[in-house]
C-alpha cells in the first residue's frame, strides 16, 4: 500500500509511462533518485536531443548513457537488452507508436529479470496494457517558480491514483512536493 504522500508509488523491476510537456523532467528526476546507471534510447531522427549538460542540474552526464537507434523496433530491442543487462538502474526509452500487449510484457520480464526500471515516453492516448502506472505531466504556471510541476498518476495496476504539484531542488537533489496555493 502506498502513503497518500508518496509521489513515486513506482513499483521498482517494472516498467512505467509517462506523456506530456515534463514527460522528459519526470523521466530525467525519478533517474536521478536511483543514483545509477541511466540508459536512455531514442530513434535517431527525431529532431529533440538530450544535451548531457542541460540535465545537468538533475542526472550526472557520468551517469548518462545515450543511445540512437533505426526505429521503434530497435529502440524495443535496445532498451529490452539494457533492461535485461542487470547493469542498469534505469532505461529511458522514447516512443513514438503504441507498444502491444507482446512488447510491453517482454519489456516487463526484462525491467524483472534485470532488476532496472523502465521509463516509456509515451504521446498522450498511446499506453500499453502492461504498463504498471502512467503519468500525465505539465507544467503549471507561477510566475515565482518556472519549474514547478503537475504530475497526475492516471493509471496504476495497484489502484492508487493522485494528483501531484512537484519541483525539483537542485541543491538537494531531490523532488520536493509543493502544497497548492491557499491548501
Amino acid at each position: 500500500m502506498h502513503d497518500k504522500h508518496n509521489i513515486y508509488p513506482l513499483k521498482p523491476d517494472r516498467v512505467h509511462e509517462v506523456y506530456g510537456p515534463s514527460a522528459m523532467s519526470f523521466a530525467a528526476m525519478y533517474a536521478a533518485k536511483t543514483q545509477g546507471t541511466v540508459f536512455w534510447v531514442k530513434e535517431h531522427w527525431r529532431v529533440e536531443q538530450l544535451n548531457p549538460l542541460g540535465v545537468i542540474d538533475v542526472l550526472h552526464p557520468e551517469n548518462l548513457i545515450i543511445a540512437s537507434t533505426k526505429e521503434q523496433v530497435e529502440t524495443l530491442a535496445v532498451a529490452e537488452e539494457a533492461l535485461r543487462s542487470g547493469a542498469i538502474s534505469v532505461v529511458i526509452m522514447e516512443l513514438r507508436t503504441p507498444l502491444n500487449l507482446t512488447a510491453g510484457r517482454r519489456l516487463q520480464l526484462a525491467a524483472q529479470a534485470g532488476k532496472a526500471m523502465g521509463i516509456a515516453l509515451i504521446s498522450e492516448g498511446m499506453g500499453s496494457n502492461a504498463a504498471e502506472t502512467r503519468w500525465h505531466c505539465y507544467p503549471v504556471f507561477d510566475p515565482q517558480d518556472s519549474t514547478l510541476q503537475r504530475w497526475e498518476l492516471i493509471r496504476n495496476k495497484s489502484g492508487t491514483l493522485g494528483v501531484w504539484n512537484v519541483r525539483w531542488s537542485s541543491s538537494s537533489r531531490r523532488i520536493n512536493m509543493v502544497s497548492e496555493t491557499g491548501k
